[in-house]
């Protein structure tokens, strides 16, 4: 058998002997949901975005209850079939009713007693009268305000900052050198929270401003500024010279390493949502109301 065969064989059997290398994991990309249940995340952000827009404009205009509470109850579905049910999601959805019951409050007692006192009392302390008007005014707005938010927790639950960015240069045209600017603020924020616990994971060891109460805590906290305002400006002295050596800026377009389509099931997502939203404001018609 010759050298060559020999070494052949050695590589051969090295290799059968080594574990699989690992994928690299981008620690920066967002959830890719492989389930066709879970398909927010596979959509266009764009799409996720447009989609409800019209329907929250439009809830800028509607005074009545039960059209919020109809796109409420609509965005609630999509997002427990479209996105993974965390306890994230279930404490924001659990915390939607404690917000919109908030700002019913306030917009009630700020109503003007004046403009609803043609309608009964409801609650009565001394001079000081809350009316039912004005709780149906602040019962309205609130509903409101909260249907507006779980709106845009469509795409803001199933959607990251960089495919934001990505969608918006290659399907908006938005130029690469503001998209890329707020790719990389994006990228930012990650890297901020890995320094801030390495720093905090330091000064432990070391013993730093150790014990309780309020004021060791805010002594901790400023002994975390100097050493992050320093790792950050060195973080964007290596963002800055990285693309430089790239070349950012000297050309009015640039491959696009990572894409992000807009394909059929974006628009069919984008086109059930506008009639879904279009039949729901047909039902109630909360333009007819007064």
């Amino acid at each position: 058998m010759s050298n060559r065969s020999r070494l052949e064989l050695t590589d051969a059997a090295a290799a059968a002997s080594d574990p699989p290398t690992a994928p690299v994991v981008d620690p920066y990309a967002g959830p890719v949901s492989h389930s066709p249940v879970r398909f927010l995340y596979d959509l266009n952000p764009l799409a996720k975005i447009f989609a409800p827009l019209p329907a929250m404009v439009m809830l800028i205009f509607v005074r009545d209850v039960q059209t919020p509470l109809a796109f409420i109850a609509l965005t609630a579905v999509v997002l427990l079939i479209g996105v993974r049910f965390t306890r994230g999601l279930a404490a924001l959805l659990l915390g939607v009713p404690a917000f919109g019951a908030v700002i019913a409050l306030g917009f009630a007692l700020w109503t003007d007693a004046a403009l609803v006192a043609d309608t009964s009392p409801v609650v009565q302390l001394g001079a000081w009268t809350l009316y039912r008007g004005a709780l149906e005014i602040g019962v309205a707005t609130g509903l409101r305000i909260a249907a507006i938010v779980v709106l845009a927790f469509i795409a803001g639950l199933s959607t990251t900052g960089p495919d934001l960015v990505r969608a918006t240069v290659q399907q908006l045209r938005v130029p690469y050198r503001i998209g890329y600017t707020a790719l990389a603020a994006f990228r930012f924020v990650p890297r901020f929270r890995h320094e801030l616990e390495i720093i905090r994971q330091a000064h432990r060891v070391r013993g730093a401003h150790g014990g309780r109460g309020p004021f060791t805590a805010v002594a901790r906290w400023a002994g975390y500024i100097v050493p992050l305002l320093a790792g950050a400006i060195r973080h964007a002295e290596r963002v800055a010279l990285a693309m430089d050596a790239r070349a950012f800026g000297a050309y009015p377009d640039r491959t696009e390493r990572h894409l992000v389509p807009f394909r059929a099931r974006d628009t069919v997502f984008l086109i059930a949502f506008w009639v879904a939203s279009a039949i729901v404001l047909w039902i109630f018609f909360p333009w007819g109301l007064a």
